[in-house]
């Protein structure tokens, strides 16, 4: 079936539940109005249903492709990224002085979630760029940003992230490339990198590649890395292409999913370098381009959700079979069955979650640049970076969860690759490993965000939780408004639990084995709370006697679906936040070996 971009969805989120009006308030945005902001979702809508999502099915069918030391992208990729960055879709959020549009963060990850449910595979290539972006524009020097940065905002350049090596995967403290200073300012690097997304291809002429490196005298560990910026072409002083660097790809992998993102084994060989930022703080560097990255997964996240859901729900009204215990009618389509309806509601409530809890992170992150004060900077700084590895995380399990349920509705059907299911399911596993996998997400919840500040952060989500449930009292009562409130107090007692934990040198352990858990019963009642001020918004629209009426009643009913299908467990996530270190020490090889 085609996508439709769900651009009253995300305007909604964007205006009743992330605040962007708050965003607009701060001034920082001159150009950015709900006009503006409609313009751009409908034309990135327009631009992904007709030009990305017909190239999703031959993308996983093809693939890309290598050959003599270079990639191929899938059939029509390389004419469709032209037409992207024609669009201006890499500049966005991009400063005006080096071409941008200046644009709300918030507003382009909305734009770009219709990119990610329509081509995934697609949507990576661009992602790394904004990351990339946003390292330059935050650690480059001028001339850096003269050289490098103008040609990635205007899209006729691609970035690449070059972390991972055979031996030093998530742990970057024991990568080995190295980096020799040439002695003229520049850096020969040397060594082979891994699981470089889009790290070579034909859609552009040249492509940035922002790498992590030692210098020979650093110190070991993770405070011994650098940042370097190698393209694959020298570029002259004045802007023209010059000699193919000292890099090449060697392979690409075979990946369960998103076939048509080719994900390279890139060599190193004494290719010329630029060092990006300050010598032996490349990690922290990086970490500005990881972040960004990290918010955008979780789009990705949300993006494959709402193409597996709409998938389904289009084939659910279309099957028959079975009769209706609502309608009687015989041969019924099974969207009339009690339980696949059950499956819908859930996926669309889910997926609603993950969008504005993504869209609120990229809110926060407006605010914690733009806002009058630097009080008020400081909050939503403390606020994006708690929401973070929730964003990432949460909304890439509901990715893979959402997908796995749109299969199930398809039945046998699902499992068969004919019917397009089943590549959701494939391409949306990625998402929990990119970027520092859920379960690290999860240690840099409990490890950092949450202490960060003595847990002050935490203190006050929750305090906004219980302002939002006591508004709530006036529209729900019983198990949907209690449901909310068990929620806000789970997460309160395990917060404090941790916070106490944290504060004893031996429980690291307790602390550990809580983060996954603790992760998922904040991500469930943050989406709880997110849709309940939906719920509220779209009351008071109904009131006014505003917008579409069952558009809006249908934002009233989600919030209760997820309050019986997910706040409703919050008592099992909170039982698993104390389940202590010592007893998954028990569990030895032997113990768990049949």
């Amino acid at each position: 079936m085609s996508y439709r971009a769900p651009v009253r969805d995300l305007a909604f989120t964007l205006e009743a539940i992330a605040g962007m009006a708050d965003v607009a308030a701060t001034g920082a945005f001159p150009d950015y109005d709900s006009d503006v902001a409609g313009a751009v979702l409908e034309a990135a809508g327009q631009f992904s249903e007709e030009v990305l999502a017909p190239l999703n099915r031959i993308g996983d069918q093809q693939g890309s492709h290598y050959a003599n030391g270079a990639v191929t992208a899938a059939p029509g990729f390389a004419d469709a990224y032209r037409q992207f960055a024609a669009g201006g879709w890499t500049g966005l959020s991009a400063p005006v002085e080096v071409g941008g549009q200046a644009l709300p963060k918030a507003l382009e990850l909305a734009a770009y979630e219709t990119v990610h449910a329509a081509n995934m595979a697609f949507g990576l290539c661009p992602m790394l760029s904004l990351a990339a972006i946003e390292a330059l524009d935050q650690v480059g020097t001028e001339e850096q940003k003269v050289k490098y940065l103008t040609k990635l905002v205007s899209g006729e350049w691609t970035g690449a992230m070059v972390l991972t090596e055979p031996g030093a995967g998530s742990d970057l403290g024991s990568l080995i490339t190295t980096a020799t200073p040439n002695g003229d300012g520049t850096y020969a690097l040397n060594g082979q990198k891994i699981y470089i997304t889009w790290g070579d291809h034909d859609a552009t002429d040249n492509i940035i590649h922002l790498v992590l490196a030692r210098l020979p005298d650093a110190p070991k560990g993770p405070k011994g890395i650098s940042l370097f910026l190698a393209p694959k072409f020298a570029v002259n002083d004045d802007g023209s292409l010059g000699d193919r660097n000292g890099f090449r790809p060697v392979g690409v992998e075979h990946k369960l999913g998103i076939h048509a993102s080719p994900t390279c084994v890139m060599s190193y060989e004494g290719a010329r370098a630029e060092l990006v930022g300050r010598p032996n703080e490349g990690l922290a560097h990086m970490f500005v381009m990881m972040n960004a990255a990290r918010l955008a997964v979780g789009v990705e996240g949300v993006g494959i959700a709402e193409r597996a859901y709409q998938h389904a729900l289009a084939y659910a009204l279309d099957r028959r079979q079975g009769r209706s215990v609502w309608t009687g009618e015989a041969n019924a389509p099974i969207f009339d069955h009690p339980d696949v309806r059950r499956m819908l509601g859930v996926m669309k409530a889910k997926t609603s979650a993950a969008r504005a809890i993504c869209l609120s992170t990229g809110v926060a992150a407006d605010l914690a640049r733009h806002a009058g004060t630097e009080e008020d900077r400081r909050r939503w700084k403390a606020r994006e970076d708690l929401f973070t590895p929730i964003a990432k995380a949460w909304s890439t399990d509901v990715g893979c969860e959402v997908a796995s349920l749109g299969v199930q509705i398809h039945g046998g059907m699902g499992f068969i690759e004919e019917t397009g299911a089943a590549q959701y399911y494939r391409d949306a596993r990625i998402a929990p490993i990119y970027e520092g996998t859920n379960g690290i997400q999860a240690m840099d919840l409990v490890g950092r965000k949450l202490s960060m500040d003595g847990g002050e952060a935490a203190r006050a989500l929750i305090a906004d939780m219980k302002a939002t449930l006591a508004d709530l009292a006036h529209l729900y009562s019983g198990k949907p408004l209690e449901r909310f409130a068990t929620g806000i107090e789970a997460v309160q007692d395990a917060t404090l639990w941790l916070l106490d934990r944290k504060a004893e040198a031996e429980a690291a352990a307790d602390v550990l084995a809580a983060a996954d858990a603790y992760l998922k019963l904040l991500g469930d009642v943050v989406g709880g709370w997110m849709l309940a001020k939906g719920a509220l918004a779209a009351k008071a629209r109904l009131d006014a006697g505003e917008g579409d009426p069952v558009w809006l009643q249908g934002k009233l009913d989600l919030y209760e679906v997820y309050a019986a299908n997910v706040l409703g467990h919050v008592s099992s996530r909170l039982a698993a936040v104390g389940q202590g270190g010592d007893l998954l020490k028990r569990l030895t090889a032997e113990a768990l070996t049949g």
